[in-house]
C-alpha cells in the first residue's frame, strides 16, 4: 500500500433533473479525521452518508467540504400577498384624509417588503431524493480523488523520509566507527576520570566514589544508544514500505530517535562524537517534520 500525504484538494460537480450540484474538498494536517461540512439549507440528510464514506476513505487530516445546490430550468414562484397588501391599502385609506400625497402607483406597492414574495418551485419528493443520492455519490467520486491526489504527495513524501532515514543511518555508522568510541580512548578517558575522583578522595566515602566510578563508566559508552537507533531505523524503513496510515507510528519513533540522539550527545565525552550527535539531532527533526505530513 502506498504513502499517503494529509493534504490535497479535489473538485466534483454533476446534475440530476433540476438540480446541479458541485463538491469542492480541502484537505490538511490533522492529529485524527475531522470532517467540516458546509451544506446548502435543507440538505442534512446527506451528512450522515457523507461522514461515512469520508471515514471509510481516510484514517486522518483535517477536511473541508463545501456543497453548493442550484435548480436549473425551473421557473421561480411568484405570490402577492393578499393579506399584506390589504394592510397596506387600509392605512393608505385611513391617512388619505389627513395628508395630501399622490395616489400610490402599482409597482410601488408591489415593492413594498413583504408585498410581493418570490420562492423556489415546488419540489417533487421523488427529485429532491435523487438529487441527494446523486450529490452523495459525487462526493464519493471527489473522495477519489482526493485520496489520488494524497497518494501522489505521499510519493513524493515516502523519497523524501527516505532520504532522511538513509542520512541518520550515516550519522549513526560514523558514531558508531567514531576514534572517541575505541576501548583504549574509553579506557583513557575512565583513567582520567577516576583519577581525578582519587584525588578529592578525602571529600567521598568508599560508597560514594564507588557510585560515582560506575556511573562514569556507564556514560563512557553509547553501545545502548546506537543499538536502539538501528533498531528504530529498521521499524521506520518497515513502516515506509507498508505504507497506508503509518503516520501516528511514524510520529512516535521520531519521538524515539530524537530521544536516543539526545542522550548521545549527553553522555559524549568526545568532541567529534558530539559534533555527530548535534548533526543527527537536526536530522531527526527534518524527518519528524516531514512525517507530520503522513496520514
Amino acid at each position: 500500500m502506498a504513502l499517503s500525504s494529509m493534504t490535497g484538494f479535489a473538485r466534483g460537480h454533476g446534475t440530476s433533473g433540476s438540480y446541479a450540484w458541485a463538491w469542492e474538498i480541502k484537505s490538511v494536517n490533522g492529529k485524527g479525521l475531522d470532517l467540516r461540512l458546509r451544506l446548502p439549507p435543507g440538505w442534512d440528510a446527506i451528512e450522515a452518508p457523507v461522514r461515512a464514506l469520508a471515514a471509510e476513505k481516510f484514517a486522518r487530516g483535517s477536511l473541508q467540504a463545501n456543497l453548493t445546490v442550484d435548480r436549473i430550468g425551473a421557473t421561480p414562484s411568484v405570490r402577492v400577498n393578499a393579506a399584506v397588501l390589504e394592510a397596506v391599502l387600509a392605512t393608505m385609506r385611513e391617512l388619505s384624509g389627513r395628508i395630501e400625497a399622490a395616489p400610490p402607483s402599482l409597482d410601488g406597492l408591489l415593492a413594498l417588503k413583504g408585498v410581493m414574495e418570490i420562492g423556489d418551485p415546488d419540489e417533487q419528493e421523488a427529485e429532491r431524493r435523487a438529487a441527494e443520492e446523486a450529490a452523495t455519490a459525487g462526493f464519493a467520486e471527489a473522495l477519489d480523488a482526493l485520496a489520488a491526489m494524497r497518494r501522489h504527495e505521499g510519493l513524493a513524501l515516502s523519497r523524501v523520509l527516505t532520504a532522511r532515514l538513509a542520512e541518520i543511518a550515516v550519522l549513526a555508522q560514523r558514531a558508531e566507527v567514531a576514534p572517541g568510541r575505541r576501548p583504549e580512548a574509553i579506557r583513557k578517558r575512565l583513567a582520567e576520570q577516576v583519577a581525578a575522583l582519587l584525588e578529592q578522595a578525602d571529600r567521598f566515602d568508599a560508597s560514594r566514589l564507588h557510585q560515582e566510578a560506575i556511573l562514569i563508566a556507564t556514560k563512557a559508552d553509547v553501545r545502548e544508544e546506537l543499538d536502539r537507533l538501528a533498531a528504530h531505523l529498521e521499524q521506520a524503513r518497515t513502516l515506509l514500505a507498508k505504507g497506508g496510515p503509518v503516520g501516528r507510528r511514524l510520529d512516535f519513533l521520531a519521538q524515539e530517535l530524537n530521544r536516543e540522539a539526545n542522550t548521545l550527545c549527553a553522555k559524549a565525552n568526545d568532541v567529534e562524537l558530539t559534533n555527530i550527535g548535534l548533526e543527527l539531532k537536526a536530522a531527526v527533526e527534518q524527518f519528524r517534520e516531514q512525517v507530520q505530513n503522513v496520514e
